[in-house]
Order: C-alpha cells, then structure tokens, then sequence
C-alpha cells in the first residue's frame, strides 16, 4: 500500500464540495492544519473509519476535516447521510481521480494529517487505529484541550484493517 510519506510536500488542489463550493487546500492551510480523508462509499474500512473521523470532527470543529469521495455526487451524498458525515467532502473527477493520483493513492481509506506550511505529517492508508488516535491527539493538542478518548472503552476497535 503506497501513498505519499510523511514529509512529503501535499499537492495543492481545488475540488468541489457538495454543497457547490469550491475548496482550495491552499486557502485551507491558512486557517491551520487539514485532515484529509479519501473514501469510496462501497469501500468497508471506509464505512467503518468515518464514524470515527465524525467523533473528531465533533470534538474539535475548528480543524479542517475534508472527505474526498471517488464517487459522483449522489452516492456520495448518500454514504454521508447513512454514515452520519457531516465535515465538507469533496468530489474528485470520477473519470480522472487527478487529486486521488497525485496523493499516490492505491488503496482507501487513505487518510492525511497537512501542517500549515503543506507538509504530510500523517499518512495513514486503511484503518490502522494508532494513526487515527494520532489525528485526534494531534487535534487536541491543536486546540489545547483534553477532549475525551475518541473511543469507548465499552467498543472493541480493530487495530488494523487493510484498506
């Protein structure tokens, strides 16, 4: 599984969202970090990741969560509403995949922690639970807070699963 490495320059792009605007990952690192999360609505470890990603877009609003779906806008719009996604996704070019490419993208999900200066900080391909507590420790610490854990102790979370 490959994408590209931490340390990696991020590739700037602007996709649309569904609700018709245009997100610039540019424009977005001006306000702080972004967490970029890529799915497919009939990927399993995609179903299972973004509930997870919801919990931290629900303790920490200020950061910039983004979905990037690889599926046209009504699919799309459907996984979210099954899913309970409510942070912005985006739709790349179903025919091109250009941001999916240029991110190096062979599996999903496929998940990218951006500094402000468009350095990859986390590159994260399937579900491997220490590099999505990683996101949420790295949001905490961004808003300085002790938010609570992101998983219950009641939950039994898979360590790993492969994209």
């Amino acid at each position: 599984m490959s994408a590209l490495p931490e340390g990696s320059k991020a590739p700037d792009f602007s996709l649309p969202s569904l609700d018709g605007a245009t997100f610039s990952l540019s424009e977005a690192l001006t306000r702080g970090p972004v967490v970029l999360a890529f799915f497919k609505v009939s990927c399993p470890v995609c179903q299972y990741a973004f509930p997870f990603l919801e919990r931290i877009h629900q303790a920490h609003p200020g950061l910039t969560i983004v979905g990037v779906s690889q599926h046209p806008q009504k699919e799309t719009l459907a996984f979210n509403k099954e899913y309970g996604i409510s942070f912005p996704t985006l739709l790349d070019d179903t025919k091109t995949y250009s941001v999916s490419n240029a991110y190096g993208l062979t599996n999903v999900p496929s998940i990218f922690w951006i500094d402000p200066s468009g350095r990859i900080e986390v590159s994260s391909v399937g579900w491997v639970k220490k590099e999505v507590e990683d996101v949420h420790r790295r949001a905490n610490t961004l808003a300085h807070s002790a938010a609570k854990p992101l998983f219950d102790a009641k939950e039994q979370v898979a360590d790993f699963r492969a994209g």
